[in-house]
């Protein structure tokens, strides 16, 4: 069964072959009133056959002694192969709206288990980094300057806690409850530069990182909880969407221009989560000349342990 949600359509064209379905016809869908057109090619073959059915909803539904308000039509003949009698109708019918009672309230139940978890998820996250932002913007009032050495120190804690809820950000798409998701760049910047290096800790980038972070989440989890229970406030979704444009780039010259950069020479000095590899298995790998394809360059590697020069 194949429906073309097709309205008012003219024009009809449908041709059906062994393997292929092309079809063609004036009318309005989802591009307006426009001409549609489309090509399948089926899986495996099919008979080349075609009938119209035509279903007819009835306004009230009940037994019908007839089809048509006149007795008798030479053209018309019954369905045998969906005959039902007054007692197999309504029988059928009580069935049908029974089962589709049962299905309407479990799918009502799941939506409502669905809205309850992603409103409680999101009213937990907008306060979780409303608290982070109302913390660091007191703190530079009364501070000043001195707030962004030891940005790390007061709020990492509602930090952690918030970046590690967000992995549930992760398992929502994948269980179909929500359609994308962001979080590993962030959770690299935290756990990984902030966390594990003491010496980024009293760098004032983590205060311009978290304050930028906070100042996102404070409008798009808000947008999230309310989309969950049908409501939009139009200020909050301008906010939302706005607030987006010039952060975006800012978070990104925040996190790699300012924490990776100058995190990379601390973990230079330290080896921290290196691997170093033995100097044999390096000349076992690579002491073949590596020549690509259609080229005549050549890569020779002059070692100097511990340190290989490549040319």
């Amino acid at each position: 069964f194949l429906r073309v949600e097709l309205s008012d359509a003219k024009n009809l064209n449908i041709w059906l072959q062994e393997n292929t379905l092309q079809f063609s016809a004036q009318g309005h869908g989802a591009k307006g009133d426009n001409e549609y057109m489309f090509s399948l090619e089926f899986l495996e073959p099919v008979r080349p056959e075609r009938q119209v059915d035509i279903k007819v909803k009835k306004k009230v539904e009940r037994w019908w002694d007839r089809l048509t308000l006149q007795e008798k039509n030479l053209f018309l003949a019954p369905d045998f192969d969906r005959w039902l009698d007054e007692s197999d109708a309504e029988r059928s019918c009580r069935e049908l709206k029974k089962t589709g009672l049962k299905l309407e309230k479990h799918s009502e139940t799941y939506l409502g288990l669905k809205k309850g978890y992603l409103f409680m998820y999101n009213l937990v996250q907008f306060l979780g980094f409303s608290w982070i932002f109302v913390n660091m913007t007191v703190r530079l009032f009364i501070l000043g300057q001195d707030s962004f050495y030891d940005t790390f120190h007061t709020t990492a804690d509602m930090m952690y806690f918030c970046q590690m809820m967000a992995v549930l950000e992760v398992i929502n798409p994948l269980l179909g409850l929500v359609l994308y998701s962001h979080v590993t760049g962030r959770n690299v910047i935290l756990f990984v530069i902030f966390g594990s290096l003491e010496e980024m800790q009293n760098q004032p980038a983590v205060f311009f990182v978290f304050y930028l972070w906070s100042s996102i989440e404070i409008f798009r989890y808000p947008f999230y909880m309310l989309a969950c229970i049908g409501t939009e406030w139009k200020l909050l979704t301008w906010l939302r969407y706005s607030l987006w444009i010039p952060l975006y780039p800012l978070g990104l010259y925040l996190k790699v221009t300012v924490a990776v950069i100058q995190s990379l020479p601390i973990f230079d000095e330290t080896r921290r989560f290196s691997l170093p590899l033995p100097a044999a298995l390096i000349y076992l790998v690579l002491m073949f000349w590596v020549r690509p394809p259609h080229s005549n360059i050549h890569l020779f590697i002059l070692s100097q342990h511990p340190q290989f020069h490549l040319f």
